[in-house]
């Protein structure tokens, strides 16, 4: 419905009562998008995010991309992880989320961090392979990994007595925080000590020992938890 009124000049001008106009479609889906990755446990991958709001891969990683920039000043950030998209608490808040929600935490031994880089850096790769590259047994040390699903199984390798291969999981890039494999540290950019060659002596054979030791104890610990 229009009014005419005559302006200062004696000119009508017409005023115009108009209605608020509907939220643009793509507002919806940002909200929506906002949503899912809220409930969601798990990294959503651009195909499934694409599914849900009835868009292309293209849209939902656009979309994606600008609740990021929306939650650029809050608590809640919308990070890449494992080749989908995750919300969750920025880490400068840690400490107050944990008051609320104390995380599930597993402590891995030097043992067990040696060959889980291993296997990330060489993978896939074999037990005998690792333990080529450390020098003692890893066994205890690979069945805590499997346990925690940092690795997984990923076939024989075409060799006499076809040992299992082994290689890293989505797990273990959402405990790290990288979206893929190819976002860790390149190998010449970290900087290392070249130590001194020593012949093995009870007490470095002892120390090894002692890790996988340790693996066997943490195994068990989880068991019976």
């Amino acid at each position: 419905m229009s009014q005419q009124e005559s302006g200062p000049d004696g000119d009508s001008t017409q005023e115009s009562q108009t209605t608020p106009s509907a939220e643009p479609e793509d507002r919806g889906k940002l909200r929506a998008l906002e949503a899912v990755l809220f409930m969601a446990a798990d990294p959503l991958p651009p195909e499934e995010l694409a599914e849900i709001l009835e868009v292309t891969p293209k849209e939902a990683e656009a979309l994606a991309q600008r609740l990021a920039d929306e939650c650029a000043d809050r608590g809640l950030q919308v990070t890449r992880i494992a080749g989908g998209y995750q919300m969750g608490t920025r880490p400068e808040y840690g400490p107050q989320v944990a008051k609320l929600h104390k995380p599930e935490r597993f402590r891995l031994t030097r043992a067990s961090l040696e060959t889980l880089a291993i296997i990330a850096y060489r993978q896939p790769v074999t037990r005998p392979e690792i333990e080529s590259i450390r020098g003692v047994n890893s066994d205890s040390a690979v069945d805590t990994l499997l346990q925690y699903e940092l690795i997984r199984e990923a076939g024989r390798k075409d060799a006499p007595g076809r040992p299992v291969l082994y290689r890293t999981t989505e797990q273990f890039l959402g405990q790290f925080g990288l979206n893929s494999i190819e976002d860790l540290p390149r190998l010449e950019s970290i900087p290392v000590e070249v130590p001194q060659v020593v012949e093995p002596t009870k007490e470095t054979e002892a120390g090894g020992a002692e890790d996988d030791e340790e693996d066997k104890a943490d195994a068990s610990s989880a068991e019976a938890d």
